[in-house]
This record gives C-alpha cells, structure tokens and sequence, in this order.
C-alpha cells in the first residue's frame, strides 16, 4: 500500500481502478525547413491556428454550458492567449528568420511564454503557465494530426492519474466514468482545480512523482477531502473508505429532507441562512437548498476572463438575472473587489509588493471613478427588478465609507435627472474586514443600514498572515482567540445599536463553527450553496444556551488548537455523521 499527501482541490471520495496518463509526447519530425518553403510553412501555422481555436472554442462553449461561465471563461482566455499577435508574430518570424519548422517554433515560443508565467512570484499568476502549456499542445496536434489522449473514451469506470492535466482535459472527461483523478503537479488556484470543483469530480494534485511506481488496473482511493491518494489498499483500509463514502450518500440524502424545513434551534430561536454566489446560475442552487435570500453577490466574475471592460448592460443583466431567480428574497449585491490575486488586466495595472495591502477592492473603485460609476448605475436600475441591498467591501475609514456614499448619492442624482427608474430606498452596507473598522464599529453602525463580516480578510489581517502563501497557510486560524474577541465585539455593538450583522466568510459555511458562532450572538448566516443544509441541520439540533456555554468556554482559551479540539468534540458528539469532514 502506498499513501500519498497531496492538495485536496475537490471534495469526495473516489474509487476505481487506476488508468495512468502520462505527458503527450510530440515526435518533431523535422525541425527545419528549405528556404523556399517558408511561405508554405507559415500557411501551415496559420491553418492550425484556426483549428486549435475551434477545438478551444468547443471546450469554451460546452463547459459554459454545463459549469456556467466560471469555468467557461478560462477557455476564453486560452483562446485570446492563443491570438495574441505577439506569439503570432514571434512564430513566424521564427520560421521565416530562422527557418524553424512551425512545430520547433510553436514549441520554442510557447515555452518561453510558459517559463516567463513560472518565474512570477504570485502562485496565482504561475499556475497559469499549465494553461500556455495545453495551448502548445492544442497546435501541436493540430499541425501532427494527433488526436488527443484516450482518457475521454473510457469504458469502465476509472480513477485518473497522471503528471498533470490540464484544464481542456479536465473539463473533456466523462464523467459517467472517471470517478476522480490525482496529479503529481498542480496547486489550489490552479484553473485545473477550479473545473473539478465545477465538474463535482474528486481530485488531489501536486502529490509529488509517483506514477513510476504505479500500474494500470491498480486499486486507487483519492480522497478529495483530505488531500490522500492512496494506491493499492489493503483490505481494511478499501473497506473503511467504501464505508465512509456510504454513510457520505446516505447523510446527504438526509440532509436533502430539511431544504423546506427553518433553520430554528431546538428552543425556537430563528436563525437565518443566506447564500454566497459568484455567479448567477448559482442563485438557483442557493434557493433549491433553502437559501432566504442571497447574502453576498461577487461581482468580479464581470471583470476577469476578458480582454475588454464590463459595460453597463453586462452588470444590469448579470444583477437581473440573480434578482428574477430569487422572486422577493433579498439580494446583497457587493460592489467590486478587484486587486490582490483577482486583477482585471483591461486596467493595465502596476505590479504591487504587497497586492493585499495595495490599491485593491473599495480603493480601487474610488481611484477609477468611471468604472465604480458604471456598475453603481447597474445596480440601481435593476433594484427595480426586486429586493435589493448594496454592499461595499474593503472600507477601512469613516472618510472612505462616506466618500463611497457620497458617489452613490451622485449616481443616483445622475438618474433621476435622465428619468431612469430605481429605488432611492436600497439599504446601503459595508463588510467589516478590516481591523480598523472592526475596533471602531460603534462609529460605523451609525452610518449603514447592515454589515457584515468577511472573516476571509479579516483573519489574515488581523493575524498578518497571506491566506494564499504556502509557507504560512497554517498559521491562518478562524479559532485563534484574537478572532473570536473581534467577531464577539463586532456582533455585540451592533446588537446593542440594533444593526443587522451576518457573517460572509468561509467560517460561516464550516459546520464546525455554527455552534461557536450562534453562541457569540450571531442570527444570520450567509454560506456556500454547498453548505446550506449543512448549516441548518446544526442550527436545529442545539439550543441557544448549548451554544452560549459553549462560546463561553471557547473564548476563555488561549490556543487556536484548544478551541478546534472543543468544537470538534462538541458537533461530533451532537452529530456524528460530521466526524468525516472535521
């Protein structure tokens, strides 16, 4: 048996038979050509350009057809990758300068493109150098005649491993047979892993080389949970796995019983869920779980994947569509937070030291007027449409937050004096993520109408700690006592001010927190759609005062450590069936 430790990217578990894929290995056939065929050979370049761009485009719409535009969108920015004029240019002046065949100069440029992609220091940005990659391999089989891998005509049911894969790959597999897959390479950010999460595929990535020890037909579990690959089992661990994935089906059958049911504790406190979406096809998921409304609209998606900027019609009909879906539930609309590891390249930004700490989400806005401008006219028009809120992120300054009042009050003047409809009675909110506002709330509460907590932002800030590096990723803690004291304080004042308050961040969409967060005096949870039911099956299996005692205990301690030991111990005790995700 052999278990491997890499990076869960897509949760589940997995268990089939392994078909092992190694890289595509191109033979070059000939790597020149004579002086009088260079024309010929640029003709050559340029029909595979064409018909990689339709195989591109065919991934492009088939995934937006099945994932929503998420997914689709990484597609569209392989197929403007692939027109760039500058690899265009660089090709066939190789071909012509050099007398390359268009196979070496595809290969010799894209590569350097790739390299250039490694070296950046953001993982973020270096992942995307996989997608240079497929593109190279997108021409070299066009120009080869090559078809593509056979991992897409499967005929039984398989677990997939190989070296990488790319995100083309990824979204080409069928699904009725490849049960999950695991790559040595790969990272968390990486669009590969973003199509697995949309394609509902378990997977593990960068577990490091081990396909050389491994045969096709071996027995293969990939745990997308916990980040295991494990490769030839023994009899007890397939059976404590295929136990597991059991008592996985039936607990979410379960759980699918209380869609209808409220979210009340077992001594009639309601507790409201709301949903967290970044995009609009994910509005009805959130409402088929039971969603109350929608607590946190991202609208980045708007901006990223693109070559040009959102216009106003873009916005209006992105907001309608989510609004329409959600009848008179309340849509918490948040203006955008571009910057840090989300930068629109339409903008033409300056590279930061520090992205996080830079021109980003609310800043950015008021350093752009036109764009903040545009997207507030949307929202506006299309609070006709039903019930709408406006959230605005990153604020760490009463000056700021008014400022951003103040262009609000401007657009809306803007169009009355065009006779546009909209209503003037949108309640206006901010997110509390940054230590500054959440030490002074009692000077915010007196200016919105509603907050709500990004613990995603807060935590790093608060602890100093980047959520995306590697290297210190463990140190970023929801339980760590400074934490909990700010959420306590924060949801204290507003109470005391009578301030709606909700949590947004990923500590609300965790089982593992409800407990605490209910007994620090939070009544409104705004959550992955994933999480939804999850979330109402502990909010009415406790009472009030069962999760009061137990935030008492938990803010008395001095360990991050010591408060995930309580409350695992605790939700495990009240529900065992969570004991699988803890």
């Amino acid at each position: 048996m052999m278990r491997l430790q890499g990076i869960a990217v897509s949760p589940g578990i997995a268990i089939g038979k392994a078909v092992v894929i190694g890289q595509d290995s191109f033979s070059i056939p000939r790597e020149y050509v004579e002086a009088d065929a260079v024309e010929q050979e640029v003709a050559r370049f340029r029909e595979a350009l064409q018909v990689a761009a339709r195989e591109i485009e065919n991934n492009r719409d088939l995934v937006t057809k099945e994932l929503g535009p998420k997914s689709g969108a990484i597609f569209q920015a392989h197929l403007e990758i692939l027109e760039d004029p500058k690899i265009r240019e660089d090709v066939e002046s190789l071909i012509r300068n050099r007398q390359y065949s268009s196979e070496k100069a595809v290969s010799f440029v894209l590569r350097q493109f790739a390299e250039m992609f490694r070296r950046l220091p953001n993982p973020v940005i270096a992942d995307r150098a996989y997608d240079v990659l497929d593109i190279e391999r997108h021409l070299l089989r066009a120009l080869l005649g090559q078809p593509h891998r056979s991992l897409y005509h499967l005929t039984s049911p398989a677990v997939v491993l190989a070296r990488n894969l790319t995100p083309s790959e990824v979204a080409n597999l069928d699904r009725k047979m490849v049960r999950g897959f695991a790559t040595e390479l790969g990272g968390p950010t990486s669009h590969t892993a973003i199509v697995a999460q949309g394609m509902g595929i378990p997977a593990v990535v960068g577990t490091g080389p081990f396909l050389t020890e491994v045969s096709g037909g071996d027995i293969v579990i990939v745990d997308g949970d916990r980040g295991i690959v494990i490769v030839r089992p023994d009899e007890s661990t397939l059976r404590e796995y295929e136990e597991e994935a059991r008592a996985i089906r039936a607990f979410i059958t379960e759980l699918e019983k209380l869609r209808d049911l409220p979210a009340e504790t077992l001594d009639g406190t309601r507790i409201e869920i709301y949903g967290n979406i970044e995009f609009p096809h994910e509005a009805a998921l959130c409402l088929q779980n039971g969603a109350e409304g929608i607590g946190l609209y991202r609208t980045e998606f708007l901006y990223l994947g693109r070559s040009d900027l959102p216009s106003e019609e873009d916005h209006y009909q992105a907001y309608c569509e989510v609004i329409r879906i959600m009848g008179d539930r309340p849509v918490t609309i948040r203006t955008f937070d571009l910057g840090a590891d989300k930068v629109p390249v339409q903008l033409g930004l300056e590279k930061e030291a520090n992205p996080c700490l830079g021109l980003r989400s609310i800043r950015l806005a008021l350093r752009y007027l036109p764009l903040f401008q545009t997207q507030l006219r949307a929202i506006l028009r299309a609070s006709v449409c039903g019930n709408v809120q406006v959230m605005f992120p990153m604020i760490s300054t009463l000056a700021e937050l008014r400022q951003t009042k103040l262009m609000w009050a401007e657009v809306m003047e803007d169009l009355a004096e065009s006779h546009i409809p909209f209503r003037r009675d949108i309640p206006l909110g901010i997110m509390v993520e940054v230590p500054s506002v959440a030490v002074t709330i009692d000077r915010f509460l007196d200016e919105v109408d509603f907050i709500s907590l990004g613990t995603n932002d807060l935590i790093q800030y608060v602890l100093a700690v980047d959520r995306t590096n590697r290297n210190v990723v463990n140190m970023y803690n929801a339980t760590e006592p400074a934490i909990l004291r700010l959420i306590h304080h924060v949801i204290q004042e507003a109470s005391r001010k009578g301030v709606p308050v909700s949590l947004c961040g990923q500590m609300s969409s965790h089982p593992l927190h409800t407990m605490l967060l209910i007994g620090l005096g939070l009544r409104k949870f705004s959550v992955a759609a994933h999480s939804i039911l999850e979330i109402k099956k502990v909010c009415r299996s406790v009472t009030v005062q069962q999760c009061e005692a137990l935030a008492k205990r938990a803010l008395e301690m001095d360990h991050a450590r010591d408060v995930q030991a309580l409350l695992r111990e605790q939700l495990i005790k009240l529900i065992p069936a969570f004991s699988r995700i803890m």
